[in-house]
C-alpha cells in the first residue's frame, strides 16, 4: 500500500517559507511503552505521516526521535520531509526557565 499524500498549509519563517503538512500523529500519554511507541511512529511514517507532535511533559520526546531517526536511516524519509511541534509547558513559562526547557526539548 502506498503512503497517502498529506495536504499542506505554507507557514513563514525567517529563512523564507516551511510547508507544515495539516495531519499530524500526536504522542501523548496513551503511549504507555516506549518500543510499542517507536513501533508506531515508524508506521506512520510508511503510512505518510511527516507532521508528529510531541511535548517534554508527555514523555515520548525521546521515542519519537528514536522512531525518526529509524525512519530516516531506513530511507522512508528525509528530515527535510518532517515536522515536528513540541510545547513549551506552562510550568517552563517563566523567563529563566524557558531556553532551558527548550534545550532540554531539543536533544
Amino acid at each position: 500500500m502506498a503512503a497517502v499524500k498529506v495536504p499542506t498549509v505554507v507557514l513563514p519563517n525567517a529563512s523564507g517559507e516551511v510547508s507544515m503538512p495539516v495531519i499530524g500523529m500526536g504522542s501523548a500519554p496513551d503511549f504507555t511503552c516506549k518500543k510499542d511507541a517507536k513501533e508506531a511512529i515508524v508506521e506512520a511514517v510508511r503510512q505518510g505521516y511527516r507532521h508528529f507532535d510531541t511535548a517534554t511533559a508527555y514523555g515520548s520526546e525521546q521515542a519519537l526521535g528514536e522512531a525518526l531517526k529509524e525512519a530516516i536511516q531506513l530511507g522512508l524519509v528525509t528530515r527535510q520531509d518532517l515536522f515536528v511541534t513540541s510545547k513549551l509547558w506552562v510550568t517552563h513559562n517563566l523567563p529563566h526557565l524557558v531556553l532551558p526547557a527548550l534545550r532540554k526539548s531539543l536533544q
